[in-house]
């Protein structure tokens, strides 16, 4: 089935919207342009053997809503009829999709594009600033999100539209700068060699860190998960917790200083997910914002960036909806991502 072309901007109501994670999968649909979506429970994707159970289960037997067409954010490379998820089992055949569920029209997108649209659309009822910096209107953005993995897009403003910029940023090095991280890189868990800041930053992440910190000190481990680890640093039980999580903020804001840097992103970065939502009085101590400025010698560049939480619950449906009631607003490619009937 041929991909129509980027000039295509018509979408057919209603739209199913997705964000497929690594853990979680959420639905919503939206019946027209001026609807809100109509949201459906949260799935874990290990419940279901594939997304096509997923949605007929979770969605579609739940609704006399029969949508046209299909919009999903998903964690993975997209390419191919066959698109394989980085932290997840299912495998989305979108031409599947079509002749077994009905859509006249499938569109996958990475999940992180659709984090950068939230980051274009949601108010500031939805964002907490964190330390200083003023958005500069119509000017590139980060967003950087935690959580399965470590998800990175870029969001660029060119002739009134904006452009989101998936990759797998995430990935990119990271390395110790100081005597205490030159003691815990060589115990942290290694991908191929060498650490990725995905090895530190995301929940398994989280666990690295404080494995090493507990490592280092000699200390038994008694966190076993990072909502263990989260719970144990807010009640200050654990002294490892406490050292984890401020050494995972730390880290967080050296790459997204670093991110803000090749993107130019005077409109702000933008720190989405779960884990960070959790960590909010961690992210406004002194040390985020330190990390996140500390870049030599365009320190006063970063200075006069901003920093947001995104603390909307269900931010990536949020973009996705805003794209499908005006594809027009957005550069979004759908080139070789996009199927029909």
């Amino acid at each position: 089935m041929p991909n129509p072309s980027d000039s295509d901007h018509t979408i057919a109501f209603p739209i199913l919207i997705g964000d497929i994670g690594g853990t979680n999968a959420r639905f919503a649909i939206l019946t027209d342009a001026y609807a809100e979506p109509k949201e459906f429970p949260v799935l874990a994707t290990a419940d279901f053997e594939t997304i096509d159970l997923a949605i007929q289960t979770g969605v579609l037997d739940k609704t006399s809503l029969q949508p046209r067409s299909a919009i999903l954010a998903v964690a993975g490379p997209i390419k191919d009829n066959e698109i394989d998820l980085t932290n997840c089992d299912w495998v989305i055949k979108p031409e599947a999709l079509i002749r077994e569920l009905g859509f006249e029209d499938v569109i996958v997108i990475n999940d992180f594009e659709a984090q950068a649209l939230a980051a274009a659309s949601l108010g500031q009822e939805h964002l907490e600033k964190v330390g200083g910096g003023e958005v500069r209107p119509a000017s590139s953005r980060v967003v950087v999100g935690p959580g399965t993995g470590l998800g990175v897009a870029g969001l660029v403003h060119a002739r009134h539209t904006w452009f989101p910029v998936p990759g797998e940023g995430g990935h990119v090095d990271i390395g110790p700068r100081t005597p205490r991280d030159l003691e815990l890189f060589p115990l942290y868990d290694t991908i191929g060699g060498r650490v990725s800041a995905e090895q530190l930053l995301c929940g398994r992440g989280l666990m690295n860190i404080y494995r090493a910190v507990c490592k280092a000190g000699k200390i038994k481990e008694s966190a076993t998960s990072p909502a263990e680890v989260t719970a144990a640093w807010s009640a200050g039980s654990d002294p490892a917790a406490v050292e984890a999580i401020e050494l995972f903020v730390t880290y967080l804001g050296r790459v997204a200083g670093d991110l803000a840097l090749i993107f130019m992103a005077r409109g702000g970065v933008y720190l989405a997910g779960g884990i960070v939502q959790k960590i909010i009085p961690a992210l406004n101590q002194p040390r985020f914002r330190e990390a996140f400025e500390d870049k030599a010698p365009h320190n006063e560049i970063l200075e006069n960036i901003p920093t947001f939480v995104i603390t909307h619950p269900l931010a990536a449906l949020h973009g996705l909806a805003a794209y499908a009631r005006t594809p027009v607003r957005f550069g979004v490619s759908t080139k070789g991502s996009r199927w029909k009937a």
